[in-house]
């Protein structure tokens, strides 16, 4: 795809960063903010969630769109989960942690902290939430962060608690895990001043940067999430949620801001052929007998087979609009909500067991001529008129271009439908949490990363490309505790980066370090009682059997430091080994040797010192 002329389409986009905060406990109740393995539970219960009217007895579209799909929502619950995350007691008062570190947030992206935070309740009916909904409260408002392509606004900071984790589908709805329910989770809302597919980008890594520079957001996949919100001139808002990776931003806005330019098109080209949608019909006696294992298995089933006429859509159906993805996906799209598999439609018919003489009688049941299409959906009978219901107020939309809406992101930086786009009705005041005055007098500002980066170079003589992955990495802190404790800052930030991305390549289980073993190796290191060269063998050791201290590893694999009269015996041993290449090369032989000394001492010499020593030895037989 050309890259388009976005000032020309007129492309306006904002984001809403979602980051969990590292607190201690979650935002409303006690229990530990830390995630647990679903096979932990001791007991689940179920829900069935249904949308409430706001305080203006008005209810949220989406709310209602989401109801429709009739689902039991079933939770996992741990050892500590309380009545608070199970909806069966009031919620505490919000969480001092996570407002003092959201106030640090509100203080990086230069924005002003609201006098008095009120809680607010905000409909959510996916089953993501006990309650059928999600507390929230703005923090501040009015900052910046400012990008290559110039300023961007931050509108909005809000305070809120994060979802459920969803676990799997199951036959009657969905499976959640109440552990990540009620972590404390900032949203940060740009307004929309971003132009082009790279400074949304930058934008989001900028906001990013901040938010690991308070050294108290959550780290690791799930952990922090990228909504886009994306319009191009005649096009349509569209909030495009969950996208995990920072790497795919710029393309979610290029796919969409393409989706909405074809969907324009497409638009334009049904007009000039007056296009219209039909009625729904049962077309079921079309497919008696039929060779397609789909439409057969669901009639014989005691299902239907529901058609609609799409008068003026032929070849328009199967266009592309996103790399993979045709209208007739979007139709897909919306079907699938209401629990069918998908859809046939004419544009890819004959197919799937569907012959031409189906396709034929198919067209002259539903009255569609040569410039028509017809689409289809085969399912037990109430899934089906809903799907293809579904089908058809969508095709009704493509009439008129771009449908404002929900959508969700895909790996491959393309987006499906999830539901219309939320109003107003959805919030309603929290009656049950009073409201919190922020007091930003108290808070500290954080160093940025991008100062910590300079700092290291400066003050510890890392090079740019160490310094950078030690201040962006999760193990800042130990690496700072391992320069007090006096080990080298270089040696103690390749350890921590360098050396555990090799061993991780070689298929060590480093993830099975903890801080406690980094700092064990870090005191042995200070002491004097490990050499350097030791460290990727006792993190091998730790690694692969973390019931071991650190310093018992150290023993079992004997990596303990030798003294000086051990390192001078080894070495003496592999130079009266190797006499006549001694002899016959003098120095020389010195660059085998020294691999020869390193590999008997097992890492339990410093490099420099057997050199110096071998050295030695040499000259005295040379």
């Amino acid at each position: 795809m050309s890259e388009y002329d976005y000032e020309e389409l007129g492309l306006v986009a904002g984001l809403e960063i979602h980051q969990q905060l590292d607190t201690e406990t979650k935002l409303f109740c006690a229990c530990p903010t830390k995630l647990r393995d679903p096979e932990a539970s001791t007991r689940s219960f179920t829900r069935y969630l249904h949308p409430t009217k706001s305080e203006l007895g008005e209810l949220d579209q989406a709310a209602v769109e989401e109801s429709r799909v009739d689902r039991e929502f079933e939770y996992l619950a741990y050892d500590s989960t309380c009545l608070v995350e199970e909806d069966d007691e009031p919620p505490a008062r919000v969480d001092e942690e996570a407002m003092e570190v959201t106030l640090e947030i509100a203080q990086l992206l230069d924005m002003d902290p609201v006098d008095q935070a009120h809680v607010m309740r905000k409909i959510v009916v996916d089953g993501s939430n006990t309650t059928g909904f999600q507390r929230t409260m703005l923090a501040a408002t009015d900052g910046v962060i400012e990008t290559e392509n110039g300023p961007v606004g931050i509108e909005d900071l809000m305070l809120e608690e994060e979802s459920a984790q969803r676990v799997e589908e199951t036959d009657s709805g969905v499976r959640y895990s109440l552990d990540r329910l009620g972590i404390p989770l900032v949203e940060i809302g740009t307004r929309p001043d971003i132009s082009t597919p790279q400074q949304a980008y930058e934008a989001a890594e900028q906001i990013g940067m901040l938010l690991r520079s308070t050294g108290q957001v959550k780290r690791g996949l799930g952990t922090i999430r990228q909504d886009v919100n994306v319009s191009i001139a005649n096009g349509a808002r569209v909030e495009i949620k969950g996208v995990q990776s920072l790497d795919d931003i710029d393309d979610i806005v290029r796919n969409e801001v393409r989706r909405q330019d074809e969907l324009l098109t497409i638009a334009d080209d049904l007009a000039e052929r007056e296009g219209s949608v039909g009625e729904i019909q049962d077309v079921s006696g079309v497919f008696e007998g039929t060779d397609s294992g789909v439409i057969g298995g669901a009639l014989s089933g005691g299902g239907t087979a529901m058609a609609v006429p799409l008068f003026g859509f032929d070849d328009i159906v199967g266009r592309e609009i996103q790399p993979d993805r045709r209208l007739g996906t979007e139709f897909a799209d919306h079907a699938k909500r209401h629990g069918a598999g998908g859809i046939f439609h004419t544009d890819e018919l004959p197919a799937y067991g569907v012959t031409e003489d189906e396709v034929e009688t198919l067209r002259e049941a539903v009255g569609a001529g040569p410039d028509d299409a017809v689409a289809l959906v085969a399912d037990d009978p109430e899934t089906a008129q809903l799907a293809i219901e579904a089908v058809q107020e969508r095709a009704e939309t493509a009439l008129d271009g771009v449908p404002e809406e929900t959508r969700g992101a895909n790996e491959d930086g393309t987006t499906r439908y999830l539901r219309p786009l939320p109003g107003a009705a959805r919030m309603y005041p929290e009656t049950d949490v009073p409201p919190v005055e922020p007091d930003p007098t108290e808070v500290d500002t954080p160093e940025l990363l991008t100062e910590r980066v300079t700092r290291y170079q400066e003050e510890f003589g890392l090079g740019e490309s160490l310094a950078e992955q030690v201040a962006y990495g999760r193990r800042m802190d130990l690496f700072e505790q391992a320069v007090a404790m006096g080990v080298d800052a270089t040696l103690a930030a390749q350890t921590l980066e360098s050396t555990v991305t090799e061993l991780r390549r070689e298929d060590v289980p480093v993830d099975q370090l903890t801080d406690s073993h980094f700092e064990e190796l870090f005191e042995l290191l200070a002491d004097g009682e490990l050499a350097k060269e030791g460290v990727p063998d006792l993190l091998t050791a730790v690694a692969e059997h973390p019931e071991l201290s650190v310093a018992e590893a150290a023993e079992q694999e004997g990596l303990g430091s030798a003294g000086e009269d051990e390192v001078r015996e080894a070495i003496v041993e592999v130079v009266e080994r190797n006499e006549g290449q001694v002899e016959a090369e003098g120095m020389g032989a010195f660059s085998a040797l020294m691999g020869e000394c390193m590999g008997a001492l097992r890492g339990k010499a410093d490099g420099d010192v057997v050199s110096d020593v071998l050295r030695e030895e040499i000259q005295k037989r040379a």
